[in-house]
């Protein structure tokens, strides 16, 4: 296990920093989505699985996980026929959670510069570009 000297040298930098894990983590859209959609109240997986649309039953699964395993969100199965599932947000998750709604913000700001950016420079990669030739 690390001590916390090697935690305090810790460098996302290098290849086996273990805050990677960590940036993994906050660049994926789907664990930043749940995490955004748990801040308020708990939420059963059906309930998450229709809120968040493209993200299959299976991938809700792993990153529920995973989110679970870094103690990020925390899993309660309700005994009911058939067990009902929901996921809460811990302490830990919501500063997380406040740290990316800033993102979620900008890209909701930005949505249609960054669109714009984007057909430009589709447009110009599109266009035969003359070589010159030595």
């Amino acid at each position: 296990m690390k001590s916390a000297t090697d935690l305090k040298a810790a460098n996302v930098y290098a290849a086996q920093c273990p805050t990677r894990q960590i940036l993994d983590r906050v660049g994926d859209k789907w664990a930043v989505l749940i995490l955004l959609l748990l801040r308020d109240e708990p939420v059963r997986f059906n309930a998450l699985r229709r809120a968040i649309e493209g993200i299959s039953q299976k991938m809700l699964s792993q990153v529920l996980k995973s989110l679970e395993r870094d103690g990020l969100i925390r899993r309660r199965a309700i005994a009911t026929v058939p067990v009902t599932v929901e996921y809460s947000i811990t302490p830990l998750g919501t500063t997380l959670a406040a740290a990316v709604d800033p993102l979620r913000d900008w890209a909701e700001r930005n949505l249609k510069e960054v669109l714009a950016a984007q057909r430009r420079y589709d447009q110009h990669k599109a266009v035969p570009h003359k070589t010159i030739a030595a």
